[in-house]
């Protein structure tokens, strides 16, 4: 529990839900960014859907959220993530759908022993702010290579609940 609320706390850019018609939250994406490694990257912790609301492309808008906060709040250059060798449904999410390539495969990755595909998908990230120079390159946010761009997320205070109002389930009737 403490994981995630270390999430929230710390990176409460990159958290979505999505709701049903009642306000009942039947979805969410929690992600942070990776702060160890000399690369700016987002990492994707846990992704769920309820069952009764599979197949309507939550999990999409969720994900595209939170990749889309991870590039344009923390100019981050890719998103990683890690899934069960044998969870072909998410796989295929990840691959067919939103463009992920294996990087790696961890052994045991799983309490149960079981191996995890260590997946990454390149972000624009670098390349938007190029405009035709490439001698250098400068981020428009202060701190680290992480740290949030203040300007964008006071620009758009509401951009929390217009993603969470778009990622309802509107395919309900079929």
């Amino acid at each position: 529990m403490k994981y995630y609320f270390y999430h929230i706390l710390s990176w409460p850019q990159l958290l979505y839900v999505a709701e049903d018609y009642n306000g009942r939250i039947v979805g969410y994406v929690l992600a942070k960014m990776e702060e160890e490694s000399n690369e700016c990257h987002g990492h994707i912790t846990s992704l769920a859907v309820l069952r009764t609301h599979r197949k309507l492309g939550l999990a999409t808008k969720l994900m595209n959220a939170a990749q889309t906060a991870m590039e344009q709040v923390f100019g981050a250059e890719y998103v990683s993530l890690h899934v069960r060798k044998s969870n072909r449904a998410a796989f295929n999410l990840y691959t067919e759908t939103l463009g992920y390539k294996i990087h790696d495969v961890e052994a045991k990755y799983y309490a149960d022993g079981e191996d995890a595909y260590d997946m990454r998908k390149q972000l624009k990230g670098k390349q938007i702010h190029h405009h035709g120079h490439t001698s250098h390159h400068h981020h428009h946010h202060g701190g680290g290579c992480c740290a949030a761009d203040t300007k964008s997320v006071e620009a758009r205070p509401d951009s929390k609940s217009e993603a969470k109002a778009s990622t309802k389930s509107e395919s309900k009737a079929g």
